[in-house]
């Protein structure tokens, strides 16, 4: 069983993915474009190569900070540093986002034909994209920091990200395949981007003030 701090790390953990996977970003927006042009099935597809590729930068983040917290305790503070600061950056991206005019989501994504390839072209993305093992290490950072039950935290968070993640990918597959959501998020975007500046900065602060 966790203790009552690492309950508390878990759920600003979940709270941080929930927020980074649902905030737009290239895999989101890709996942709505395809379900608004292309459809439901072909958007879900997509959605578990994001989610393969997620999982693979989240268990190469736990490994690789589990194995730096078991050999070399001081050397989470470099983690730190940088998870904190990716935070703060993604706090201020948001706040920038926030204030420009409103306009809808679009992608460049161009639509393969078949499932496999829809699968594969979501996975080479979220592999190919360097933000995302910077957003593991964050989150790690934020999970694992000062908790000597690194392992079994590191499967917590890790299986409760990638649950949380199905539910997040496979939502927007399934909502933004029907226009009345296009139209909602059109509306709502600026104060949704504001809340997400709120949060981040908050979580980056805490990281880089975490004691270790």
């Amino acid at each position: 069983m966790f203790d009552q701090a690492t309950l508390n790390s878990l759920f600003i953990v979940y709270s941080v993915y929930v927020i980074a996977a649902g905030s737009p970003g290239p895999s989101s927006i890709a996942i709505m474009s395809i379900a608004m042009h292309t459809g439901r099935t072909a958007a879900l597809a997509f959605a578990a190569g994001v989610m393969t590729g997620s999982i693979f930068w989240g268990s190469l983040a736990a490994t690789g900070i589990s194995a730096v917290l078991a050999t070399y305790a001081h050397a989470i503070t470099l983690i730190k540093i940088a998870g904190g600061a990716y935070l703060l950056w993604l706090a201020w991206k948001s706040a920038r986002a926030a204030m420009r005019p409103d306009a809808a989501p679009s992608a460049d994504t161009i639509a393969p034909r078949s499932l496999r390839k829809q699968y594969v072209l979501g996975l080479m993305m979220h592999l190919t994209n360097p933000k995302s093992i910077l957003a593991w290490l964050a989150i790690m950072a934020l999970g694992l920091g000062g908790n000597a039950q690194t392992g079994t935290t590191a499967l917590a968070i890790i299986g409760g990200c990638a649950v949380l993640g199905v539910v997040i990918f496979g939502g927007y597959a399934l909502l933004f395949s029907t226009a009345p959501m296009v139209r909602v998020y059109a509306r709502a975007r600026r104060w949704i981007e504001a809340t997400l500046a709120a949060v981040f900065a908050y979580a980056g602060i805490r990281l880089l003030l975490l004691r270790t």
